[in-house]
C-alpha cells in the first residue's frame, strides 16, 4: 500500500490473531474505526501438496488429498477418488456411493456446526458456541463409529470405500436422527431470537447477488446471496439423484442470512442421511482399478464450504503427472475483502469468518518475474530464504 494520509491507520489482522484459527494476514486501513482499504496476504501455510502428489502412487495420494483441509477432509479425498475413477473408467459400487454420501452429509453437519460455533465465538457469544459444539459431538461420534476416526477418516479407496455400515450401527444411526433434529431446532431458535446475534450480524457484510457473481463465490456464501446453485442437485454425483432434498436460498447476503441458511442446510443434511440409511443397497463396497492410468479428469463435488474442484492428469503411470486443487475459500476470499470496506474494524473478524474460510487449503506459491515475463516454482530452500528476505523488508 502507498504512504498513508495522516488520518489513516494501517492494522494487520493476523497472521496470529484470536479471530483467525489459521495463519492469515489482512492488511486493513482505517479512518477512525471505519475500514477504507483491505488486502489479503496469502502464503503462511503453503504445504506443497499438489507437488508432493506427483511423486506418490495414486492410492497414496488419497492420504495427501485428505489433509488438504481438516474440516473438508472427506470432501477432498472423495473428490480425488472420483476423479481417478473417471480416468480409470471404473465406478464405485452403488453401496459405496451411498456410504460416501452418508459420510459427506455427516461431514457437512459437523462443518456447519463448527462454523456456527466459531462465528458465535467471534461475536463474544461463547455460551452459544459451547452449546453448538457440545451438540456437534453427536455427529463426531457417528463419524468415529463408522470410520474409526474423528477428523481424517480414511474412508475412501479409488474404486470404493474401506469401511462398511453394519446392521447394528445402521440401527444406532437411525435412532439418533430424532435427537439430532431436536438439537438443531434449539440451535435455530437461539439464532433467530437472540438479540446479540441480530445486533452483530444483521445487515453486516452484505454480499449482493451482483457482487457474488462478479467475484465467483460458491457454496452457502453464494446461496445466501440468491445464487441458486448446488452441485448435489444441479450436477449429481454419488447417489444424490436418488434422494430428495431442498436447497435453501436467501437473497439478503448478510452474515445473519448465512447463519440461518447453514442451519437450514443442516436440516436438509439430516433428511439426506435418513434417506441413505433407509435406501442403502446391499452389495460390494469396492471395485478393482488398473495399476497404471492414462488420461485427464476434472472432478467437482459440493464440499461444506462450496464447490471443490480437482484437476488430475495421468500419463501412463501410477503417479499423477499433475494435480490441481481449487478449494472453495479461494473462490470466496475476494468477496470477503470487498465487503469489509465501510464497516467498523470490530466487524472485520465477523465478516471474514462468515464465509467459513480455510486458509490451509487456499495457499499457493508461484513466483512471477514481471521484468522477464517468466514464472517459476521455488525449491524448499529458496522459499525459506524468500520468506526471511520479505520479512526483513517488511513486506509481510
Amino acid at each position: 500500500m502507498s504512504k498513508l494520509p495522516s488520518k489513516r491507520t494501517e492494522i494487520n489482522v493476523g497472521p496470529q490473531h484470536p479471530a483467525l484459527k489459521e495463519p492469515e494476514t489482512f492488511k486493513v486501513v482505517i479512518e477512525g474505526e471505519k475500514v477504507v482499504e483491505a488486502e489479503p496476504i496469502l502464503g503462511h501455510v503453503h504445504r506443497g501438496i499438489e507437488k508432493l502428489a506427483e511423486s506418490r502412487d495414486y492410492n497414496k495420494v488419497l492420504y495427501l488429498a485428505e489433509r488438504i483441509c481438516g474440516i473438508c477432509s472427506f470432501a477432498h479425498q472423495a473428490n480425488y477418488a472420483k476423479g481417478v475413477e473417471m480416468i480409470a473408467e471404473v465406478e464405485a459400487p452403488p453401496r459405496a456411493q451411498y456410504l460416501r454420501m452418508l459420510v459427506a452429509e455427516l461431514e457437512r453437519l459437523h462443518s456447519h456446526m463448527l462454523w456456527v460455533g466459531v462465528l458465535a465465538h467471534e461475536i463474544g457469544f461463547d455460551t452459544y458456541y459451547l452449546l453448538v459444539w457440545k451438540d456437534r459431538e453427536i455427529i463426531m461420534d457417528m463419524l468415529e463409529d463408522l470410520t474409526g476416526n474423528r477428523v481424517n477418516y480414511g474412508m475412501n479407496k479409488v474404486g470404493g470405500v474401506r469401511q462398511d455400515l453394519s446392521p447394528e450401527l445402521k440401527k444406532e444411526f437411525i435412532e439418533k436422527i430424532p435427537l439430532i433434529r431436536e438439537k438443531l431446532e434449539e440451535i435455530k431458535t437461539i439464532a433467530l431470537e437472540d438479540p446479540t446475534i441480530k445486533a452483530r450480524c444483521n445487515n453486516v457484510g452484505i454480499i449482493s447477488g451482483e457482487l457474488a457473481r462478479q467475484t465467483c463465490v460458491t457454496g452457502p456464501t453464494a446461496r445466501a446471496s440468491g445464487i441458486n446453485w448446488d452441485l448435489r442437485r444441479d450436477s449429481p454425483y454419488f447417489a444424490y439423484d436418488e434422494v430428495k432434498f431442498n436447497v435453501p436460498i436467501s437473497e439478503k447476503g448478510d452474515v445473519f442470512s448465512k447463519i440461518v441458511l447453514r442451519i437450514e442446510e443442516m436440516f436438509e443434511s439430516v433428511n439426506i442421511i435418513e434417506q441413505v440409511l433407509e435406501m442403502i443397497p446391499d452389495g460390494e463396497i469396492f471395485n478393482k482399478v488398473p495399476s497404471r492410468l492414462n488420461g485427464k479428469a476434472v472432478s467437482r463435488i459440493e464440499a461444506p464450504r462450496g464447490e471443490n474442484f480437482h484437476y488430475i492428469d495421468f500419463r501412463e503411470s501410477k503417479q499423477p503427472y499433475r494435480m490441481r486443487v481449487r478449494a472453495p475459500t479461494y473462490a470466496n476470499l475476494a468477496s470477503s475483502v470487498k465487503v469489509l470496506i465501510g464497516h467498523h474494524i470490530a466487524d472485520v473478524p465477523v465478516i471474514v469468518a462468515a464465509n467459513d474460510p480455510c486458509f490451509s487449503c487456499t495457499d499457493r506459491t508461484l513466483v512471477i518475474d514481471k521484468d522477464r515475463g517468466k514464472k517459476k516454482l521455488l525449491t524448499k530452500e529458496q522459499l525459506r530464504l524468500l520468506g526471511i528476505k520479505t520479512y526483513k523488508e517488511g513486506i509481510l
